[in-house]
């Protein structure tokens, strides 16, 4: 594990933004899972602006987590990304593999991970993505694996249907193990409000093993922390 400490959360963007491009130089198709929230709000800002000429054609977008609404809800994970990045930056459409969140959660679980099973290589048995970047809640969960679902990151299927513990709302997300046979994950943290979290999962205190976010242990492959001063000190 590897922690990586930035000024503000646009100076961790920047450096995240700098990796993502530095992926595209590779000879191969690279299989990226992208997460919501503000942070990769700020990253595919940057993305768009700074890195917009660059060429993406080598990376195949998919997603970690997605609510169960419509591409044109403004809760969608998709959309986010769609309006700050991908038609800023011309992504090609047959390059993006979004969760399909105004399917059926049970019946959009299987679609996906019979989608991942024939898009990515298998690895450990499992579809492998060259990596994964994750947020984290302030209760601790990543993905949409919550706290009170927390079995999903032992899940024997690569994606699940979870519940929002305080909406109800139903979301699909990639589960644990799949999650965990990544070749690279990281997590982007910034805001004082994780600290307390950050403390418990990297020193190991305060019933830390509640937390989904520290259960992100890869199998075969390296984790990395981006945090800011402020997640990271609680200054």
């Amino acid at each position: 594990m590897k922690k990586i400490i930035f000024k503000t959360p646009h100076a961790l963007a920047s450096a995240f933004a700098k990796q993502l491009v530095n992926l595209t130089s590779d000879k191969e198709v690279i299989h990226v899972a992208l997460s919501g929230g503000s942070t990769p709000k700020l990253l595919f800002e940057i993305l768009a602006t700074t890195h917009k000429n660059n060429d993406w054609s080598r990376i195949r977008f998919y997603w970690g987590d997605e609510r169960c609404v419509s591409p044109c809800d403004s809760q969608s994970n998709y959309l986010m990304a769609k309006k700050l990045f991908f038609n800023p930056a011309n992504i090609a459409s047959e390059h993006i593999f979004r969760m399909l969140g105004e399917n059926d959660p049970k019946q959009e679980v299987e679609r996906y991970g019979d989608l991942l099973y024939k898009l990515l290589p298998i690895v450990n048995d499992l579809p492998c993505f060259d990596l994964v970047y994750l947020g984290m809640g302030e209760d601790g969960h990543t993905a949409s694996i919550f706290p009170h679902e927390i079995e999903l990151m032992n899940h024997s299927e690569v994606c699940a249907v979870a519940t929002h513990p305080v909406s109800g709302q139903k979301r699909v997300t990639l589960t644990g193990p799949i999650i965990n046979n990544a070749r690279s994950i990281v997590f982007l943290i910034t805001g004082k409000a994780k600290y307390p979290l950050i403390k418990s999962i990297l020193k190991d205190q305060h019933d830390f093993e509640n937390f989904p976010a520290a259960h992100i242990q890869p199998t075969h492959g390296h984790l990395t922390w981006y945090l800011d001063e402020a997640a990271y000190e609680g200054g």
